[in-house]
């Protein structure tokens, strides 16, 4: 036989004929539990991957690679600074921006909010927003217009539309015969954007650079300039040398030191949770202990007959390793092909979950991102289908072990 007849041996004892088939069943028990726990395993981690992916994004699209502020929150000769960041090699893009906050109303509906002044066609150069409109175009937003593009939460809140007029209320008043009066502005809506992020969707808007510095009596300065860099994870050492170049006494910052909060939580999760799910790809891979013990069992008559026609104790090892390998070896190939195909499609999945039930899995107000994204990653699989097949293995020693120690005469004794 071209066969080794103890790998054709332990292939036939998983699906036992025999009159007790309670074996067969519990093989496939513990193939169905190796493969639903690598399956949750793969389509846990795809998650996570996919929220740090996604954070990352939108984050970026909404916060530059780096940003030079000033200490008093007044950037004045901005512009020189642009020309020192437009000479370092690994500055793609600049853009200033002035930073305030305001109560924006509009009827009976009020909101806090962030608002940002932007130059369109350079913020466009260093963010993503321009590509995020929903309605409406960044464009709008020229000087002298007093026009304002809302995040998609917040245009939600004040329930307005594009074309509606806003009023902007600043904290800082002016002084009149009659008291303090709040300063007010009329702007138009000119567009609705959407990030995905409640954070920004729900809190920022943003209006020309020129009416802000009006809005907010900047005179020709601005809060800060932000940076585009050809390396985002060395963003933190080019935004130093631009600094220095400059020479002035600013304030710098990057994409790394205001959100590392949100990555490090991240990897903590996902290390944790490899940890906990692993567990139970261990807990899936052991009950092949116990299939193998009951087969040990059942087949005591069969192990004494192959030991009495000349069989090694290393062969009866290897039936019931390859018996235990092949529970192991199917279970994790079907775990991976369920993981991979349900986490490719995840977001149709949940979409199509969300549709049918009426509910939402990620509420847009309590977490950052309010869609369920999923990036399946090679390594993560070959990781987690390799740690299978080795806990598989291993659980096969013990039983093949007893099995092979199996002495003949006993075993046939009261048969």
């Amino acid at each position: 036989m071209a066969q080794r007849y103890e790998t054709w041996i332990g292939s036939r004892y998983v699906r036992s004929r025999s009159a007790n088939s309670f074996v067969s069943l519990i093989s496939a028990i513990s193939m169905l539990g190796i493969a639903i726990a690598v399956s949750v395993l793969i389509i846990v981690l795809s998650v996570v991957n996919g929220f740090e992916r996604e954070l990352k994004d939108r984050l970026l699209a909404m916060t530059a690679h780096a940003s030079i502020e000033g200490v008093e929150g007044e950037l004045e000769g901005w512009q020189d600074l642009q020309a020192t960041a437009s000479r370092n090699p690994r500055v793609t893009a600049s853009a200033p921006y002035v930073a305030g906050q305001a109560l924006m109303v509009f009827g009976e509906q009020l909101s806090g909010t962030e608002i940002r002044g932007i130059d369109p066609p350079q913020e466009d150069a260093v963010s993503g927003v321009a590509q995020l409109m929903q309605e409406g175009e960044l464009a709008s937003l020229e000087s002298g217009e007093f026009n304002v593009v809302l995040g998609v939460e917040l245009a939600n809140e004040l329930q307005v539309r594009v074309g509606d007029k806003v009023t902007v209320t600043l904290a800082e008043g002016i002084v009149t015969p009659a008291g303090v009066v709040p300063r007010t502005k009329r702007f138009t809506v000119s567009g609705i954007y959407r990030v995905g992020m409640y954070e920004f969707d729900r809190r920022l808007a943003f209006i020309n650079i020129g009416d802000s510095q009006k809005l907010y009596r900047k005179r020709d300065t601005v809060t800060g300039v932000r940076l585009s860099v050809t390396e985002i994870f060395d963003a933190n050492a080019i935004v130093r040398e631009v600094a220095l170049e400059h020479g002035a006494l600013v304030l710098i910052s990057d994409w790394t030191r205001r959100h590392v909060n949100f990555f490090r939580s991240i990897q903590i999760t996902k290390s944790i949770l490899f940890v906990i799910l692993l567990l139970v790809v261990a807990v899936a891979a052991f009950n092949i202990v116990s299939t193998l013990v009951m087969v040990v069992k059942e087949k005591q008559a069969d192990i004494a007959i192959l030991r009495t026609v000349g069989a090694r104790p290393s062969s009866i090892l290897r039936i019931f390793v390859t018996q235990g390998s092949v529970i192991g070896i199917v279970g994790t190939l079907a775990g991976v092909v369920f993981g991979v195909l349900l986490a490719i499609n995840l977001e149709t999945v949940v979409t199509q979950l969300e549709s049918l039930f009426g509910i939402k899995f990620l509420a847009a107000d309590v977490y950052f991102i309010s869609d369920l994204p999923s990036e399946l990653r090679t390594a993560d699989v070959v990781r987690i289908a390799s740690i299978a097949l080795v806990l598989a293995l291993v659980s096969t020693l013990y039983p093949a072990w007893v099995a092979a120690k199996t002495a003949p005469a006993e075993a046939l004794r009261y048969d």
